[in-house]
């Protein structure tokens, strides 16, 4: 790609994206189609008649739809997409390969846009990816800086009844002085792809890798950067920090030592306000998303955006009006006195930070957690059982249904009745009940007046008619 003008190099080039509705792959299909290109694609669940408003939103974009037969796949000019998740066997790839098709990876393609900006800002880390990253993307854009952001969640601020589906925000790009924020992946090992301008290391914890392969992936991430905007209350992260060059490197904590430093939290239901303090500046912060995390992550935001020029006063002011992200902590609403939260709590840090910011405040917790993979179970099994053992209290019910699961072959040597086996050991009230809806069902039949209910999980966007369905059910009663 010609860095020095990348959208011209986009325009009338072709793109076929195999698994177009994932939540990394619809965002750059998004700014593809924006910058000039011509994009189309194809997915499982469109197939399978799943979540058509998605569907029905990438055609409005201009995007062509195909089965996912291989007859899309008609050119040898065509540039065939594919995650990590798209085996060799589906015919789209077994058409690509016949005809010649050049193959990208989705995040080969998204390291050329972003390491083409002139300001490009990485947010990594195991937990609070998406949410720094809306936020980044929130204040560089309430500040004027018209800014491209890719994410992996829909941005609240962004969404409109036009564009439901609001992953990807498309600036001027870098043919102007807009920066190009994205989340970097590290489960993958593509976060290696990546050079920022500005780097920001959320923390680090056991996910999809083990801790070895984490310290050096994330370590060399920091270490590509021009600046480096770390979280030191993480033990992880400090202790990478202290690898760094202290003049290219900023630091944040909550009510811990560091550049910027949150202090002061005053938490709501669904909100928590904290006190800035940074170059010997105070400024009192209204967030409209709850929790100690977020406050943490909102150091994070403004340590990046000041480390691409914005004044942190600036700053301070923009991220009040943060609206949040879909599936993370969103209410979806309240009925009968029980309220339903939708939440992308998948791993153990994410897990423990719903859990704790929930227990803030008074009610029992009807959860129900559908693991997003048997894989991700067997490595993090001991880590999840202590996440939910820890943040669980007397009376809270959890149920798990079977892990999401879309084809192929995979070991079931961990199972969501394994978690639950070694739950109830430790004297927690986790069940186990196979079916989805069966356990949403029970779930709706539990809850009671000023019950929280959360539905929890990651890579299913179903889940999100699951809450609006159980919530359904209670005012229904």
């Amino acid at each position: 790609m010609d860095n020095a003008n990348p959208q011209a190099a986009l325009t009338g080039r072709r793109f076929f994206f195999v698994g177009i509705g994932g939540s990394g792959m619809m965002p750059l299909a998004t700014i593809l189609a924006a910058r000039g290109a011509t994009v189309a694609g194809s997915d499982r669940s469109l197939d399978a008649g799943r979540l058509p408003a998605k569907f029905d939103h990438l055609r409005e974009l201009g995007v062509e739809l195909f089965a996912q037969d291989g007859s899309g796949i008609v050119s040898p000019d065509q540039v065939v997409v594919a995650s990590a998740a798209i085996e060799a066997s589906v015919p789209d790839i077994v058409a690509a390969d016949a005809i010649g098709c050049e193959r990208r990876t989705r995040a080969e393609l998204l390291a050329e846009l972003f390491n083409a900006a002139p300001i490009s800002i990485g947010v990594a880390g195991t937990s609070g990816k998406s949410t720094v990253t809306g936020m980044i993307g929130w204040i560089l854009h309430a500040t004027g800086r018209d800014p491209t952001v890719m994410n992996g969640a829909v941005m609240k601020n962004f969404a409109t009844p036009d564009a439901p589906f609001a992953s990807a925000l498309v600036g001027q790009g870098p043919n102007k002085d807009g920066a190009f924020v994205s989340e970097v992946d590290e489960s993958d090992g593509s976060i290696a792809l990546y050079r920022p301008s500005v780097a920001v290391l959320n923390n680090v914890s056991l996910d999809h890798k083990s801790m070895e392969e984490l310290r050096r992936l994330f370590g060399d991430f920091a270490h590509r950067a021009t600046t480096t905007v770390v979280n030191v209350e993480d033990a992880e992260s400090a202790a990478l920090a202290a690898t760094l060059d202290r003049a290219r490197t900023v630091t944040f904590a909550v009510e811990t030592e560091a550049d910027l430093v949150a202090e002061h939290l005053s938490p709501e239901p669904h909100a928590i306000a904290f006190d800035l303090v940074a170059n010997g500046e105070r400024h009192r912060i209204g967030l409209a998303v709850p929790g100690r995390h977020n406050v943490s992550n909102a150091l994070a935001a403004i340590g990046a955006v000041t480390a691409a020029g914005v004044a942190l006063g600036e700053a301070a002011g923009a991220i009040e009006g943060f609206a949040g992200l879909r599936r993370r902590f969103e209410l979806v609403g309240e009925a009968e006195g029980v309220a339903v939260i939708d939440d992308f709590g998948h791993n153990p840090d994410k897990i423990a930070a719903t859990l704790a910011t929930l227990h803030a405040h008074p009610g029992r917790l009807l959860l129900l957690f559908q693991p997003h993979g048997y894989g991700p179970l067997k490595v993090m099994r001991r880590e999840l059982v202590d996440a939910f053992a820890n943040g669980l209290k007397p009376g809270d019910v959890l149920i798990l249904p079977d892990p999401a699961y879309y084809g192929g072959t995979v070991s079931r040597e961990v199972t969501s009745a394994d978690i639950v086996a070694d739950l109830a050991a430790r004297g927690c009230d986790a069940r186990h009940i196979a079916d989805r809806a069966e356990a949403a069902a029970t779930i709706a039949g539990l809850a009671q007046g000023g019950d929280r209910v959360v539905v929890m999980g990651a890579r299913d966007d179903t889940l999100s008619q699951v809450a609006a369905d159980i919530l359904a059910t209670i005012a229904a009663r």
